[in-house]
């Protein structure tokens, strides 16, 4: 039986930052609960039971730093801050009321998975979670990948490029999505894109027939 995913509370108040991260994080496998503040701290983290939580410091009603100490009573779990304080006394305040990591932003949507993940595997609650799709088969927990029983050598960008894709089989990703999702890029940059996608499908190909498609006018469609 496959694990659940873990489980990460997230508060942020700006709508662009939680929208962007909330995304990412799904796509990486992980069930979110989004709030805009921390009013209903008490209750969420009761009914959603999270396994990390990402929180914004300045924040309307209770703050941030107000928010860990409340979570650090109730259970003993990874928090990380994600705040436009970069200064060193508001790092170690953060320290100091039970921060695990402090990411300041502007910030790469690829760093904050790496850190959410490390955090996770860090506290013992990264759940394994596998992704299978036809003869296709991804272990979240260890990286890898294999077709027809076959490993594949995938660098860490082709394991996500091709985990992002498979999560969405069935519809066509644009280049700009997986420029902001997989490399966390803001900026657009097809050349990057294509170039990767083709050395994905020469690995994938070399086991069995094509299952990364380009839709025109829209990007890539994975259908197996």
């Amino acid at each position: 039986m496959r694990d659940p995913p873990a489980r990460v509370l997230f508060i942020e108040d700006e709508t662009a930052i939680r929208a962007a991260v909330t995304t990412a994080l799904v796509g990486a496998g992980y069930q979110v609960c989004d709030q805009a503040d921390g009013t209903r701290l008490r209750s969420v983290a009761e009914s959603f039971r999270p396994d990390l939580a990402i929180l914004d410091i300045t924040l309307p009603g209770p703050d941030g730093m107000v928010l860990a100490r409340l979570l650090r009573a109730r259970d003993d779990l990874p928090i990380l801050f994600l705040t436009a304080r970069d200064g060193l006394d508001d790092r170690l305040a953060g320290f100091a009321a039970g921060a695990d990591d402090y990411l300041v932003k502007p910030f790469a949507l690829t760093e904050l998975l790496a850190r959410v993940q490390a955090l996770l595997r860090r506290a013992g609650r990264l759940r394994s979670v596998t992704i299978e799709a036809g003869d296709l088969v991804l272990d979240e927990a260890t990286r890898a990948a294999w077709r027809a029983g076959q490993p594949l050598d995938l660098t860490p960008t082709e394991y996500k490029l091709l985990g992002y894709l498979l999560a969405r089989r069935g519809r066509a990703v644009s280049k700009a999505e997986l420029l902001t999702q997989v490399w966390g890029y803001g900026a657009y940059d097809a050349n990057l894109v294509e170039v990767r996608v083709s050395s994905l499908r020469r690995k994938l190909e070399a086991i069995g027939p094509r299952v990364i498609h380009t839709a025109r006018g829209h990007g890539y469609m994975v259908r197996l």
